[in-house]
């Protein structure tokens, strides 16, 4: 407990530096950062503490964030809710929105849940560029960010720290109700609702309690982005940032209540960071949640997690090969994939096949990639994939039969084994 809240402390200091480190374009990408987490922590409360998996949680997060800039036009940052409120309007819409699609939702399970959530969403979307009066079309909305308790609100800096104070209070309303006893009859409906059920509780209830607090706290981070961009379209409704949240705390894990915003502020880097660079960066996300599912299905906390029960079972001094050996190998391969993904979508982009010569003995032009020039049919060139990729394999095939041979190094002797030995020595 007393090294969570180091953590948790440490971190909120750092962030409270950011504005000092930064410079003002990495400071708008961390208040995307801190959005992101916001949501994400938002739909882990439905998805990975209550088990109810859903596809359209960006209807909640739009409608909050309509919700901020209609308050912040109506009320112009002064009155009732001056500009550092204004993510309340946006909670509160999620709440009244979240309350009435939850309890239709909530009236099935398991599959059928999740395709009736993505059906609420999709109507929202296809519905918002028509509704003028409410979305504005398909210009949407726009506001301004209001002078107000002293501050204008003008520099990236204050938005940042406004941004911040309502992401660390709504983490701690978040964490404070899975300590409460509605929290944890959220986790029962995740292992065993019929026993719910049995035992007397409103399960159809509770479940849409838990749908409208989630898209309360989905509502405020919405309000949070109005504020940030100071307009609002019908874009926050699409399916991508559905899938977003999903991917996002998958990635980090849903078993540690931090992962979810872990995860969603690391792929919100990764995409700021990787955009700019290469076309494929949505393939790359792709890929990473793939691998993420298949050898890491608690998340990146997860793999904490792991590393610190492996450290405390064999040592830290043991485990030194297998960790620079597991990097390695991670460098490797990523290496690897990245230079054949950007190989093979240079190779079939519509500018390179346009360079494609006519005749078939004539020599196809060198793809430039990494500052330097790489002929398509050239050893060289599919050898260098190859080689990264080949290392990186032998590199794990190291780490594994080193944690097997620790593994039967600290596995304890049974008695029988002994006798057997005895016996033998014996004869």
């Amino acid at each position: 407990m007393k090294k969570s809240l180091f953590i948790c402390l440490a971190s909120v200091c750092l962030l409270a530096a950011l504005p000092v480190l930064l410079s003002q374009g990495l400071l708008n990408a961390a208040i995307q950062m801190l959005i992101a987490a916001l949501f994400a922590s938002a739909y882990n409360l439905l998805c990975g503490q209550a088990g109810m998996l859903s596809f359209g949680h960006a209807a909640y997060f739009g409608v909050g964030a309509f919700a901020a800039v209609h308050a912040m036009n109506a009320l112009g940052g002064e009155g009732l809710l001056p500009t550092p409120l204004m993510p309340l309007a946006g909670a509160v819409a999620g709440l009244v929105f979240g309350g009435i699609a939850g309890w239709f939702a909530t009236k099935r399970s398991g599959t059928y849940f999740a395709m009736i959530t993505l059906a609420i969403a999709e109507l929202v979307h296809s519905l918002a560029p028509h509704l003028k009066g409410l979305f504005g079309g398909e210009a949407g909305i726009s506001t301004m960010r209001m002078p107000a308790w002293g501050f204008d609100f003008g520099s990236t800096t204050q938005v940042y720290y406004l941004t911040l104070a309502w992401v660390i209070v709504a983490m701690a309303l978040l964490y404070l109700y899975t300590r409460t006893p509605m929290g944890r009859l959220t986790f029962g409906l995740r292992e065993n609702s019929h026993r719910l059920r049995f035992l007397g509780y409103n399960v159809h209830g509770l479940g849409t309690a838990v749908f409208a607090i989630s898209a309360m706290f989905s509502g405020m981070a919405g309000g949070l982005q109005a504020i940030s961009n100071e307009s609002a379209n019908y874009v926050v409704f699409d399916a991508s940032l559905s899938a977003a949240a999903v991917l996002n705390t998958y990635i980090g894990g849903t078993q540690v209540f931090l992962g979810p915003a872990f995860g969603a502020a690391l792929m919100t880097f990764f995409g700021y960071a990787v955009s700019d660079l290469t076309r494929s960066w949505l393939l790359y996300q792709g890929v990473i949640f793939v691998l993420v599912m298949m050898f890491m299905p608690t998340g990146l906390t997860g793999l904490i997690g792991t590393v610190e029960r492996l450290c405390e079972r064999h040592g830290a001094g043991r485990l030194i090969v297998v960790f620079l050996s597991a990097v390695a190998c991670a460098a490797l391969a990523a290496a690897g994939a990245v230079f054949l993904i950007e190989l093979l979508q240079r190779l079939f982009s519509q500018e390179y096949r346009s360079l494609i010569p006519g005749q078939p003995d004539a020599p196809w032009p060198a793809v430039q990639m990494f500052d330097r020039s790489w002929e398509v049919w050239s050893p060289i060139t599919w050898g260098v994939p190859v080689l990264l990729l080949g290392l990186g394999g032998l590199l794990l095939w190291v780490c594994r039969a080193r944690l097997r041979a620790l593994a039967d190094e600290s596995a304890p002797v049974t008695p029988a084994s002994n006798h057997t030995g005895e016996s033998r020595e014996l004869a």
